[in-house]
């Protein structure tokens, strides 16, 4: 029983009319007891020992002393903890004092002295009221993922809009202004608008050249300015520093529940693309959940914001950086410390090339030369075969250990039957003949699909055939093939081991029309031979004429 529910029972039946020395007995207490619970229905509160005295107390002035003075100190030249527990024991002989005492003593009294110097009151978080369709967060955060098989960090674009906590995510392989500029197009393209008010932003490099001094001015970079100004967009800068990002809470903790929600376990992909595709599935599913204690959902919000956004643009804004690089010798060109292949036509050219955040397009002229993804390290090289084989035409040498033949068999675009087909070739014709064989077949991908050509080595080297000639044949035929069954209904396959080569002449002898011309005949040159030649000897009698 505690002491109300005790004070409740005395005083029920002191009023039932049981006398003082009665309450004693029933309820064992005292005297002075039964008096206070017939005085008040609450029991007196306990009385507070007076703190009892610590071996630190002598030294409490002295603590206080050096933290007073560490307010007008250097920052990196205050006081620590172990500085202040060193100074008691070397100058003031505390060798009774422990440092735990010490800890705990200048953690609670460090910000009271701030507080008593006038210093300013402790960091409070004041409640903010957010209009709708006004205001919006924006952040990157990193995420690591397994990226085809390999664990690597990315970098994750939040908007998030402060009224309804409705959040665009985006996965790009770097931070970069490229994916600065796309985060927002696919953000206002989902939102289906702009917000009305300011923006949020960090203090990033893709927006800020140059921040000035502690005011909220800043030098922004040009291709922001024209994107803010075709968007008409207002943004806002954050403090710099761990400060700053109170200032944007709601994007800040946004980026974490994500994290922690949608990508535990790391997600397993092929490509960020597959990631995206993810990542919107799970936005719309956020949709649904609420907020702290708000009564409604994050869809219900936004239903109520979507119509107060300003409308988008009608011209899109090109996201993409245009630069113009030449080529080296090695036919690469070098962006961001990374290095990519083009034609090695334009070897000592200058081509345009327009990068994205998850790719890089490179023109001739109007003419589209290549087409990479973009490497998520630096230092790396992304090399195409099909842009060396001409060169590897007069150096065949040079393509058994060529790094774009490394990668290329890594990417799975030369197979263990390509190896087979060359192997063979090249000890049918020998190792030059045999890898300008092989190049020819390679240059065959660029007029048929991957999966024909590869049929098509595979059907050739069943059949012994060693010629660029007969693959081409096959990979025809296999082409031909798909497009039969295309049109009509699927037919029983052929057994791997009948397959045959047809060499290109029979072909073309199968292929052409019926000849309807009546056969030759040598019947006009008989008479020939009955005419006598006028200076020719009359034979003589008895030998055949």
């Amino acid at each position: 029983m505690s002491k109300v529910e005790l004070y409740a029972a005395i005083r029920r039946d002191a009023r039932s009319g049981m006398a003082s020395r009665a309450l004693q007995h029933k309820h064992g207490v005292g005297f002075r007891t039964v008096q206070r619970a017939l005085a008040s229905v609450w029991p007196e509160p306990r009385k507070k020992l007076p703190p009892r005295k610590t071996k630190l107390d002598p030294f409490k002035p002295l603590i206080d002393q050096m933290l007073r003075v560490d307010l007008d100190a250097p920052r990196k030249q205050r006081h620590t903890v172990k500085r202040i527990f060193d100074r008691l024991v070397d100058e003031h002989d505390a060798v009774e004092v422990s440092y735990p005492m010490v800890r705990a003593y200048v953690a609670a009294r460090r910000p009271e002295i701030k507080v008593e110097a006038g210093r300013g009151p402790p960091n409070a978080f004041v409640p903010q009221s957010h209009q709708p369709g006004v205001e919006a967060e924006v952040d990157f955060g990193d995420v690591t993922v397994v990226l085809a098989g390999e664990q690597v960090k990315c970098c994750m674009f939040a908007f998030r809009l402060s009224y309804s906590g409705k959040a665009v995510h985006r996965v790009f392989a770097s931070g970069g202004q490229e994916a600065f500029f796309e985060g927002h197009v696919h953000a206002f393209r989902v939102l289906g608008g702009i917000p009305t008010g300011k923006v949020r932003y960090d203090n990033l490099k893709a927006a800020v050249a140059q921040v000035l001094g502690f005011s909220r001015a800043r030098v922004e970079t040009e291709r922001w300015i024209a994107f803010r100004s075709h968007h008409d967009l207002e943004a806002f800068y954050c403090q710099p520093g761990i400060g700053g990002a109170h200032e944007k809470g709601g994007v800040e903790g946004d980026i974490g529940w994500f994290r922690r929600n949608h990508m535990v376990p790391v997600p397993e992909v092929g490509s960020l693309a597959e990631l995206n595709e993810m990542v919107d599935l799970w936005d719309l599913q956020d949709e649904a959940r609420r907020i702290g204690t708000r009564p409604r959902t994050i869809g219900e919000h936004f239903a109520i914001e979507q119509p107060l956004l300003k409308a988008l643009p009608d011209e899109p804004f090109e996201t993409g950086l245009l630069m113009s690089l030449r080529v080296d010798r090695y036919a690469q060109i070098s962006v961001r410390t990374n290095h990519y292949s083009v034609p090695v036509r334009l070897i000592g050219r200058k081509v345009r090339v327009m990068v994205h955040a998850s790719e890089l397009i490179v023109y001739d002229g109007q003419e589209e030369v290549a087409r990479h993804e973009r490497l998520l390290a630096k230092a790396g090289s992304r090399l195409n075969l099909d842009h060396y084989l001409e060169a590897l035409v007069r150096k065949p040498g040079a393509l058994p250990g060529a790094t774009a033949l490394e990668q290329a068999r890594a990417a799975g675009r030369f197979t263990p039957v390509h190896d087979a087909w060359w192997a063979a070739v090249c000890k049918a014709h020998g190792d030059r003949d045999g890898t300008r064989a092989l190049i020819e077949v390679l240059l065959l991908a660029r007029h048929m699909s991957h999966e024909h050509l590869v049929a098509g080595l595979a059907s050739a080297l069943r059949a012994g055939a060693l010629t660029a000639d007969a693959v081409a044949l096959e990979a025809r035929k296999a082409t031909e093939a798909d497009q039969r069954e295309s049109l009509e209904l699927p037919k029983e396959p052929a057994k791997a081991d009948t397959a045959t080569v047809t060499f290109l002449t029979e072909r073309r002898m199968a292929h052409l029309p019926p000849d309807t011309r009546p056969l030759p005949s040598v019947a006009i040159y008989d008479q020939l031979l009955r005419r006598r030649h006028p200076g020719a000897e009359r034979p003589v009698e008895g030998e055949g004429s």
